[in-house]
C-alpha cells in the first residue's frame, strides 16, 4: 500500500445530534425492466425513509436491486411504480439543483487528464471561472489528504488513492448527499480498511447524507447509521437496522461484542431474505 493511503480523509469533532429532516422518501416503489421475452422484477414494494446526515448502506446478494435503487434515487433509473421524493422534490429536479455526488465502483477518471483536471472538469462545464474551478478542486483534494498529488496522472497513483480523488470530485459539487456504489470492493483489504477508517471520519466532520452500495457485512456495519437488508431478485427490503454502534469509530471497534452482534443480526437477515 502507497504510504500516503494512511493519510485521513478528514477529521473533526463529532456532531451529538443527527438532522432529521428527510433526505429521501421511497414509497412502494418498483422497478420492471421490459425484455424480449419475459419482464424482469428488479425492485418490488420498496418502502425506505432516510434522513439527513444519516449513512446508510444498502446491503443484499449479487442482482438484488441495491444499484438499481441507489439509481433510482439519484434520478439514473426511473421506477415503475411508487413515489421517489429527494430533498422533497423528484429525483429528477433534486438532480437538477445538483443535490447528488455519485462515486462508482471504478473511479472512472480521464488517463490524460492530471488529478486536479479531473477534479476541476465537472465544476468548469457548471460554468466556474478557471481560478474558482482550481480554488474548489483544491479544497476538496486537500480533505481527502491528496494536497501535493494535484500534478500527478491517474496511473502515477495506487487504487486507493484514485478512488480518493473520485470522492474528492464528487465532494466538489458540495452535494447534500453522496452516492457510492461498491466504491472499495475493487482494493486489497488493508487498503479498503483504511479508506473505511477515512470515510467514517469524513462522514463524521461533514454529516452528509451518504447512500453507500455493499456486499461487504464487516464494511456495512463498521460505516452505517442506518443497514438496508435487501432480499433476491425481485429486490425487496427485509429489514432496515437502526444502528446501536456509537457514531464516532475506529477499526478496533470491530472486536467488540457489540459490532459481532450487530453483524450477526446482518447475517441473519441477509439469510432470512433467502428464505
Amino acid at each position: 500500500m502507497n504510504h500516503s493511503e494512511s493519510t485521513h480523509l478528514g477529521t473533526a469533532p463529532s456532531q451529538t445530534h443527527l438532522q432529521q429532516r428527510t433526505a429521501v422518501e421511497v414509497r412502494n416503489a418498483s422497478v420492471i425492466y421490459q425484455t424480449a421475452d419475459t419482464p424482469v422484477h428488479a425492485l418490488s414494494d420498496i418502502d425506505l425513509h432516510i434522513a439527513e446526515g444519516e449513512f446508510v448502506s444498502l446491503i443484499g446478494p449479487s442482482g438484488c436491486g441495491k444499484t438499481t435503487l441507489m439509481r433510482v434515487i439519484a434520478d439514473l433509473e426511473h421506477i415503475s411504480a411508487g413515489e421517489v421524493l429527494v430533498n422533497g422534490v423528484s429525483p429528477h429536479d433534486a438532480r437538477l439543483a445538483r443535490a447528488y455526488g455519485y462515486v462508482f465502483q471504478a473511479p472512472a477518471l480521464f488517463p490524460w487528464r492530471n488529478v486536479l483536471a479531473n477534479v476541476t472538469l465537472p465544476l468548469q462545464i457548471q460554468g466556474k471561472g478557471k481560478a474558482e474551478a482550481k480554488r474548489i478542486a483544491m479544497e476538496h483534494l486537500e480533505r481527502v489528504g491528496l494536497k501535493g498529488f494535484e500534478g500527478k496522472y491517474p496511473w502515477q497513483l495506487s487504487g486507493g488513492m484514485q478512488q480518493r480523488v473520485s470522492i474528492a470530485r464528487a465532494l466538489s459539487f458540495e452535494p447534500k448527499i453522496l452516492m457510492m456504489d461498491e466504491p472499495f470492493g475493487a482494493l486489497d483489504e488493508i487498503t479498503r480498511d483504511r479508506l473505511n477508517e477515512q470515510l467514517q471520519q469524513l462522514w463524521q466532520r461533514e454529516r452528509r447524507t451518504v447512500v453507500f452500495v455493499t456486499h461487504s457485512i464487516a464494511e456495512a456495519v463498521y460505516l452505517s447509521t442506518k443497514i438496508v437488508v435487501m432480499s433476491p431478485r425481485p429486490g425487496r427490503i427485509v429489514k432496515v437496522i437502526d444502528s446501536p454502534l456509537p457514531d464516532e469509530r475506529h477499526l478496533g471497534l470491530r472486536d467488540t461484542p457489540a459490532f459481532m452482534e450487530l453483524a450477526h443480526e446482518v447475517r441473519e437477515a441477509l439469510a432470512d431474505g433467502h428464505h
